[in-house]
């Protein structure tokens, strides 16, 4: 597993309403600026599903991002897992109006893990600059 994190200085509430809606997940799913995330849907039960269409900009590369939810307990955690059987589980926890996301996932295959660590380290990076300043 490889685990990332970071802390913003916003309450879980508001931090899970960005994380969620995908009129929010548009504008911060994404490691960089050359990506975008044109779309979004998010059923947030158990048993359904997401997708979050991921773009070059160019249009040189993209790909659909889908999950099944496991679990999901409002404001703590979700746990679900990819089209091709890896696991993600993100946990929420706030203190003093600040919140903290740990985020652990199966790494895949094709690509070394430091690389899959700094690629989704960059995409949590670019939500809570989205929700610090934006949401």
């Amino acid at each position: 597993m490889i685990t990332i994190t970071t802390t913003l200085k916003v309450p879980v509430a508001k931090v899970w309403e960005c994380w969620n809606e995908p009129k929010h997940i548009t504008q911060w799913c994404f490691a960089s600026e050359d990506w975008h995330a044109p779309s979004a849907t998010n059923d947030l039960k158990e048993g359904s599903f997401f997708t979050t269409r991921m773009e070059a900009k160019d249009g040189s590369f993209g790909f659909d991002l889908k999950g099944i939810y496991d679990q999901i307990t409002p404001h703590q955690i979700i746990r679900y897992h990819l089209e091709d059987g890896r696991n993600v589980e993100v946990l929420f926890s706030e203190n003093e109006g600040t919140t903290t996301i740990i985020e652990k996932f199966d790494p895949e295959n094709q690509n070394p893990h430091e690389m899959q660590q700094q690629g989704w380290q960059a995409i949590l990076d670019n939500f809570k600059k989205y929700v610090e300043t934006i949401c």
